[in-house]
Order: structure tokens, then C-alpha cells, then sequence
């Protein structure tokens, strides 16, 4: 039930929100369908994501544009190299008041939590958002402390500055529900960007172009318990085994694909198709999620980086390698 005591939407309602959502931040930015999907994708399944791409690619913006649409709890952390654990999860701090120490809430108590440039911080403090994403709580001076529902981060990372930086562990990476990779625009793309701020577009003033709250944790809520009744055929469910065993086997992987990256591509597939009106998960839903879900899971071997082999094209051999249900 949500916070007011009132009934959850419709499944049809939720959707009809959800796909709001996607509309509103389509007037801040451009061209990133593909990213503004998944996020709300990840939304559904209580999933982390991660958010990849060259500076001034809209990262933030999205972001942004998202939590906006939403009536969500928001907040932001610039990831910096002296930042610490406890300017994250909260700390312990003495109030004179009372005479004692008490716990301050840091960031993370929200729920929708961008975590900007994440690999530019030590791991001590990446590792200190481990157990919020997994278990939604944090621990503090021995009392675990739970976290608001939903809780979902966004962090966003720059793939091609690597100096000062810390890229995230696979412990780290596979508690990422998505990978998103926002990539540069095409010419016509990047026009209309031109145009809008040529038009007077500010994209530090949000509510200036338009953006408003669309959906809420009531619309998220009705639309987990519907994508949690959406079907898989036992020979669906077979194709995702299938897929994933088959990244173990892959010459050009040191590192396949876990059983938790399984259920992931399970969770993100059911999201998937009831977000295109189906109640059941078919093949191609299986296929559409494949890349972003299983891209980070899995690991090149040296020799293959080498010679240039990417993951996308490892995944595209195992996708094409598969066979499919009929």
C-alpha cells in the first residue's frame, strides 16, 4: 500500500504513468531513449544502474530529468577522492542537546540516489554503498539502519579518463541490475540539442522546460506486482539458462555470466515485456535485455582485448549461438 493509505493504481494506470515518465524526460533530453527506458526498467525490478559515457553525454541530466518526473525522495553525491563512507551511508555526531551521539543521515537515505563519477573515489567508500544496494540498509556503530523503499542508485562513470581514477570491482559491478552505455549523438540528434538551447533551454532549470512529477511510489509499486505476475514458459526460462552457461563457455571470456546475473536478465525481461502491454516474456525480450543486463557480468580475456574483441560482439556470437524456443 502506498504511504496514504490509498489503493495501488491499476496495472494499466501504472503503465500509463510509467510511459509518462518517459515522455517528460524526453523534454530535457535527447536522443537517449534506449537509457531512459532502462532506468525506468530497473525502477520496476528495484535494480541499480549504471550509467556509462564520455563527459557531456547527458549522464547527469537524465538523471536528473528522471528524479524530477517523479514523486521520489532524491538526492546526489559527487564522488570525489577524499570522500569517505561516512559522507555517504551518515555518521555518528554528538549532539549537545541530548549529550550524546546520534545518528545523522547521510544520502543514501532517499530513494533515488545518483552517485556522479563513482569510479573517481577510493574503493573504501565505493564499498561503502555494497551493502545499501544489496541489502538496503547501512550499518552504523553495530545497528543496521534501514533505507527507504524503493531504493534505487544511478551512478554514472566515464569510461575513457582513467587516470586518478578507481574502477569498480566485480563484486561491485554485479550488484548493477543495468549497464547503460549513452553513446555520442548522431548529427541530427545533436542538432536539436543546439536548438534547444539555442530556444533558451537551461539545463540547471529543469522546471523551466517543463518537467513535472508524473508517477509515484504508488505507480512503482502496482507496476512490481504486475511485472511479478507477468508469465515465463518453462522453455523461456530454459533460453536464459542457456544464454548464461553459454558465456561461461565463450573462448574469449575469462568470466562468465554468475546465477545471480540470471535472475537479473529473468527480472529486467519480465519488466520489459510488461512494459510493452504483454503478461508474458518472450525470446526477443530475453534478447533486448541481454546486452545491458550481462555486458558488466562478464570479463575479456587479456588476449582478446588485445585483438580488439569487445563484449558486445562476444554477446552477439552467444545471443546468435543459442537456440532459440519456438
Amino acid at each position: 500500500m502506498p504511504a496514504d493509505g490509498l489503493a495501488l493504481p491499476s496495472a494499466d494506470e501504472a503503465r500509463e504513468a510509467l510511459t509518462a515518465v518517459r515522455a517528460e524526460v524526453a523534454k530535457a533530453v535527447v536522443g537517449q531513449d534506449v537509457a531512459v527506458t532502462g532506468l525506468v526498467v530497473a525502477l520496476l525490478s528495484r535494480g541499480h544502474v549504471l550509467l556509462e559515457g564520455v563527459p557531456g553525454t547527458a549522464k547527469t541530466l537524465l538523471v536528473r530529468s528522471l528524479a524530477a518526473s517523479l514523486r521520489l525522495g532524491t538526492a546526489r553525491v559527487q564522488f570525489t577522492p577524499d570522500l569517505m563512507p561516512g559522507d555517504v551511508t551518515g555518521s555518528l555526531v554528538y549532539d549537545a542537546g541530548v549529550s550524546d551521539l546520534v545518528f545523522r543521515e547521510g544520502p543514501v537515505f532517499t530513494n533515488l540516489l545518483l552517485a556522479d563519477e563513482i569510479n573517481r573515489t577510493p574503493p573504501k567508500t565505493q564499498a561503502s554503498l555494497l551493502e545499501a544496494m544489496e541489502e538496503r540498509q547501512v550499518t552504523v556503530d553495530g545497528r543496521p539502519r534501514l533505507l527507504p523503499r524503493p531504493f534505487v542508485v544511478a551512478a554514472t562513470q566515464n569510461p575513457v579518463e582513467q587516470e586518478g581514477t578507481y574502477p569498480l570491482p566485480e563484486a561491485q559491478l554485479d550488484r548493477f541490475l543495468l549497464k547503460l552505455r549513452l553513446p555520442l549523438p548522431p548529427r541530427d540528434v545533436e542538432l536539436e540539442v543546439l536548438q534547444r538551447h539555442a530556444g533558451g533551454f537551461d539545463p540547471r532549470d529543469l522546471a523551466a522546460a517543463g518537467l513535472r512529477p508524473v508517477a509515484g511510489p504508488e505507480h512503482l509499486a502496482a507496476g512490481a506486482r504486475a511485472v511479478g505476475q507477468v508469465r515465463v514458459a518453462p522453455e523461456v526460462l530454459g533460453y536464459v539458462v542457456d544464454v548464461v552457461r553459454a558465456t561461461r563457455e565463450a573462448p574469449s571470456l575469462s568470466l562468465g555470466v554468475s546465477p545471480r546475473g540470471a535472475t537479473m536478465l529473468l527480472a529486467t525481461s519480465r519488466a520489459w515485456a510488461w512494459l510493452q502491454g504483454r503478461d508474458y516474456v518472450t525470446p526477443d525480450d530475453v534478447k533486448a535485455l541481454a546486452p545491458a543486463t550481462l555486458g558488466h557480468r562478464v570479463q575479456l580475456r587479456p588476449e582478446a582485448e588485445l585483438e580488439g574483441v569487445t563484449v558486445d560482439a562476444v554477446l552477439a556470437s552467444v545471443l546468435a549461438g543459442v537456440a532459440v524456443p519456438r
